[in-house]
């Protein structure tokens, strides 16, 4: 039996400079995400789209969030098969073609995470265990695009 989940957060636009929607150029993008007991973030479009580029914008969260994912479900599955992660990064790229006259869509998001462990017996399972986090990830599976990884995996 499967089980839904609810997520609830709430956004308020921040940028209204005093005409409010007149045209574009009358106001910021600006806006802050909020979630229930946990800290407020400051929100923009991307410079591109007349954002401002000190904030956090739509399509990075979209690329922390198949990044976040896909992390959290490897750590686990490591855990699980007996594989000890002493460190975890990516650098993950997300590329999104913007169509003519505005709209557009992600191509594909690309992770790059680079693991160390503790036993290179287990370097071939460590990177095998990243094909079943993709296959786990939540968000992976809710994506319309393709979303990829080149792992690269050390021991210390």
């Amino acid at each position: 039996m499967s089980k839904e989940h609810e997520y609830n957060i709430s956004i308020v636009w921040t940028g209204n400079k005093g005409p409010g929607t007149t045209n574009a150029g009358a106001y910021e993008r600006s806006h802050t995400l909020s979630i229930d007991n946990k800290v407020d973030i400051l929100c923009s479009s991307d410079t591109p789209f007349r954002g401002d580029g000190s904030k956090h914008n739509p399509e990075d969260a979209l690329v922390y969030a198949l990044s976040s994912c896909h992390m959290l479900w490897y750590l686990h599955l490591c855990a699980d098969s007996g594989i000890v992660v002493m460190s975890y990064e990516d650098n993950a790229k997300g590329i999104m073609t913007e169509n003519i006259g505005g709209g557009g869509q992600f191509k594909e998001v690309t992770l790059f995470p680079k693991v160390q462990i503790t036993e290179a017996s287990k370097i071939e399972l460590a990177n095998s265990s990243h094909d079943k986090a993709h296959q786990k990830c939540f968000i992976a599976n809710s994506c319309n695009f393709p979303v990829l990884h080149q792992a690269t995996c050390t021991f210390v």
